[in-house]
């Protein structure tokens, strides 16, 4: 799908040189991705086509079960690699015909433009993800069997629409780190972005590599409806909606801390005490099942680590503006009590004065005051 750039320049840069790829970046990927579902036209090439746009690893005997299950391998590879070329047309499509309509309308700066493209595009993302997987919890009845997230491990059969989540997940958190470059990110905006972009992939990796797919769902749930509240008040903070965006504020401050705590425990009850059950001294490849003693702790410490983390910038945020609103309040008070005590001081000089001299100056006073209000 051809993607029009619309940009401030009438002049088309120079072809093949930086400027040109990132202005048409949509429409060279996009084409790159049609090559794919071209080939699946031929019976020559379809075979090979298949392999990127078609789910691989069927693991379902057809005799037996009716519901068609997958498993992993590396074929996957192949198919990562097209639906990262279909996340970043996809990105390009929300960027040009919904973000950047409303900041035109909008006129924001540099700066909040930035971050509002940041949070609309992972609002439509997290929303998106969100409904997929209660989706793919209410099929398979997690909600009320929370037994599930570890019974039956390894958990290497995976439903179609199970198995591309975690394709879509990885892609797209793949896909976030040339959008650095195509979307021309300022140096002090990328620390951030590669950070947790980095951490989203790898605990989408790590997870679908290990066979930890079920618990992985369910801490991306509570985590993405947080960060999707987070972005929307942030949206309707640069849209000028204060009183929405303060109510959301609000209300991200706490769910944020509750899912933290959720997500500890969801994981200590997964790993410190189900997988225990039936933990083995040696991973097993073949069998995909890396229940191991080190393996686990590992896992629980990298994720209670990364709460803490998530945690402490979340205080040390709040603590920032708390100081930055109380140097504001002390500048105003200041302030106040300067101008009150120029007022307090001219008065005093005003009554030092005779009489007659008192009134002239009143005078004079109120004339310049009528004048100031006249030229304003």
């Amino acid at each position: 799908m051809p993607v029009k750039r619309r940009t401030g320049s009438t002049k088309n840069p120079p072809i093949l040189s930086h400027e040109f790829f990132i202005q048409n970046h949509p429409d060279i990927i996009s084409c790159v991705a049609m090559v794919f579902v071209v080939g699946l036209l031929f019976q020559a090439t379809a075979s090979l086509a298949s392999l990127f746009i078609v789910m691989s690893h069927n693991v379902t005997n057809p005799q037996e079960e009716a519901i068609v299950m997958y498993t992993y391998g590396v074929k996957d590879l192949a198919l990562l690699f097209f639906y990262f070329l279909i996340c970043i047309v996809m990105h390009a499509v929300i960027q040009e015909y919904f973000l950047d309509k409303l900041n035109r309308k909008m006129h924001l700066s540099k700066i909040k433009h930035s971050k509002f493209n940041e949070s609309g595009q992972l609002l439509v993302f997290y929303v998106m993800s969100v409904i997929w997987a209660i989706e793919i919890i209410r099929r398979d009845g997690y909600l009320w069997s929370i037994s599930k997230l570890w019974v039956d491990y390894p958990h290497q059969e995976m439903s179609y629409l199970f198995k591309f989540y975690f394709i879509i997940q990885i892609a797209y958190w793949l896909h976030s780190f040339p959008e650095l470059y195509f979307q021309k990110v300022k140096k002090e905006e990328m620390a951030p972005r590669i950070t947790y972009s980095t951490l989203y992939l790898s605990f989408f990796s790590v997870a679908y590599l290990l066979n930890f797919t079920r618990i992985a769902l369910c801490l991306s749930v509570l985590h993405y409806t947080v960060e999707a509240l987070f972005h929307c008040s942030r949206l309707f903070y640069f849209a000028e909606k204060t009183q929405i965006s303060d109510q959301g504020f609000k209300l991200w401050n706490v769910l944020f801390v509750f899912v933290r705590l959720a997500s500890i425990t969801l994981s200590v009850l997964t790993f410190w005490y189900g997988l225990s059950v039936n933990q083995r001294s040696t991973p097993s490849l073949s069998e995909g099942n890396f229940n191991t003693s080190i393996i686990r702790i590992n896992c629980l410490l990298a994720l209670c680590f990364l709460q803490a983390w998530m945690m402490w910038n979340y205080i040390t945020f709040h603590l920032k503006r708390m100081r930055e609103r109380a140097l504001e309040m002390q500048q105003q008070k200041k302030k106040q009590h300067k101008n009150q005590h120029k007022k307090k001081r001219t008065e005093e000089d005003v009554n030092e004065l005779p009489e007659v001299d008192q009134n002239t100056k009143k005078l004079t006073q109120r004339s310049v005051g009528k004048t100031g209000k006249a030229k304003h």
